[in-house]
């Protein structure tokens, strides 16, 4: 009967609803684990380059690198490590889910998919910037207190603890855009499959 096949499709719909969810939490948690590898790399490069520069040239991470058209502001060193990392360790991300987060090897050319990624990665850097620098800078509202981090020790080093919660903080954003733009192949890939997916109606 209408009322059985509405019944039927509901509970289809219900189906795929509860399978499309879990497949996005494990998505999310897999994007999460990658972060979290990909974290230690980041940190790996701009604890290394930090110290390399310290001793070969030394350079202190807070201090200006090069000033902003002759305004008060500066690139500072802590900055330019940033940005080395995030290059590294995004290359590193974009492999990794590429193969195992959202398995869209094979199903699209990694450069089709690196670009996006790339692109997406310095949204993330740009928030991972901006939190690490109001952070690290005194006269910010939310600067990590200077009697705690004090540079005195690893643990206690502002730029490594800016650096870090920077990071964290541009992940949920990160995760969305990848999913939705730079690995729709997979997507694509299970319509042309004939895998279903929740109907529009």
């Amino acid at each position: 009967s209408a009322a059985s096949e509405v019944y039927k499709r509901q509970v289809e719909r219900r189906r795929l609803a509860a399978e499309r969810s879990r497949r996005v939490v494990r998505q999310f948690v897999k994007f999460g684990l990658v972060g979290a590898s990909g974290f230690v790399v980041n940190q790996g490069v701009f604890v290394a380059v930090k110290k390399l520069t310290e001793w070969g040239w030394g350079v202190d991470a807070e201090s200006a690198a090069l000033n902003l058209f002759g305004t008060q502001f500066h690139v500072r060193w802590y900055m330019l490590f940033s940005v080395l990392a995030f290059v590294v360790a995004n290359l590193w991300n974009f492999m990794l889910n590429r193969r195992w987060t959202f398995r869209t090897s094979g199903k699209s050319h990694w450069f089709r998919e690196l670009v996006p990624f790339m692109l997406v990665g310095v949204g993330g850097l740009i928030i991972t910037l901006a939190v690490h620098w109001a952070l690290v800078n005194t006269q910010s509202p939310v600067s990590l207190p200077v009697d705690v981090f004090d540079n005195s020790t690893g643990l206690r080093t502002r730029t490594y603890w800016g650096n870090f919660i920077g990071v964290v903080a541009a992940l949920p954003v990160n995760f969305l855009l990848n999913k939705v733009w730079t690995f729709r192949a997979v997507r694509e890939h299970r319509r042309e499959a004939g895998v279903a997916e929740i109907p529009a109606s």
